[in-house]
């Protein structure tokens, strides 16, 4: 998989809680330069920006705007350790899935804003009959047995994609099928469309499940995110469905 998505940027209003939860929970490293909170693992895969603003209201969940962002770390047992330190920390869990292509825990950090762990299986392994993508369980008992002993992010983890709540998946689809050149990859999921460059399961979800509400002005939550673009993309700044900003680099 290469590296499409490379930073997020949330506003925040609890920064003490947050940085608890990114930096101290999960284990990222920090440099502030206030109100901007870069966070980032050993390697500095991917970027996560806070921006600290003390009056921001709270964005209501759920509302169109973040559904979560997604890390993707090496292997089971990294996922596994994850589980047991985040437990541990008394982390809002939300559930577990077995997708086909990956394994994957939700959680939800101080301000609501969710957060997908997720091991990715070799892609040959994926199914080939029926959907790319399903949710069955996902066996607990036996990722902690994997995982064995708590443990936070490993150095080569990735931001590998973000789902979004729309309040309208044509134009979803127009904007990161037609505009971004992505590939439509699940369809048959119920209120919800799957893209993704390069054969990859997704690097961007969308649905409707939040209806059409939205959040105040200025509110917490999603501000911008970065990807390096595949060849044939147009560098440049967007505004997505949701108002959040994207921005577009050229790929290397």
């Amino acid at each position: 998989m290469k590296e499409r998505l490379l930073s997020l940027t949330l506003r925040v209003r609890n920064l003490e809680g947050m940085l608890g939860f990114y930096q101290n929970t999960l284990g990222l490293r920090l440099e502030a330069d206030p109100p901007l909170y870069r966070l980032f693992p050993e390697g500095q895969t991917f970027t996560l920006t806070l921006l600290h603003d003390p009056q921001a209201p709270l964005r209501p969940y759920p509302s169109v705007g973040l559904y979560h962002f997604a890390l993707l770390v090496p292997d089971r047992t990294a996922l596994g350790g994850l589980l047991l330190r985040l437990h541990q920390a008394g982390a809002y869990f939300e559930g577990a899935a077995d997708h086909g292509v990956s394994e994957a825990l939700y959680f939800r950090d101080p301000e609501g804003n969710g957060l997908e762990l997720y091991r990715d299986r070799p892609q040959g392994e994926w199914p080939r009959k029926g959907p790319l993508m399903f949710t069955l369980p996902l066996d607990l008992k036996a990722l902690v047995q994997e995982g064995k002993t708590p443990k936070t992010l490993p150095p080569g983890t990735r931001l590998g994609h973000i789902h979004l709540h729309v309040e309208d998946l044509a134009q979803a689809e127009a904007f990161f099928g037609e505009t971004l050149g992505m590939s439509v990859t699940l369809r048959s999921y119920p209120g919800a469309l799957f893209f993704a460059w390069d054969g990859y399961h997704h690097h961007v979800g969308a649905n409707l499940w939040a209806g059409r509400r939205r959040a105040p002005e200025g509110a917490t939550g999603l501000l911008s995110y970065t990807f390096r673009a595949p060849k044939g993309v147009a560098a440049g700044r967007l505004l997505d469905p949701t108002g959040a900003e994207v921005v577009l680099l050229p790929e290397a």
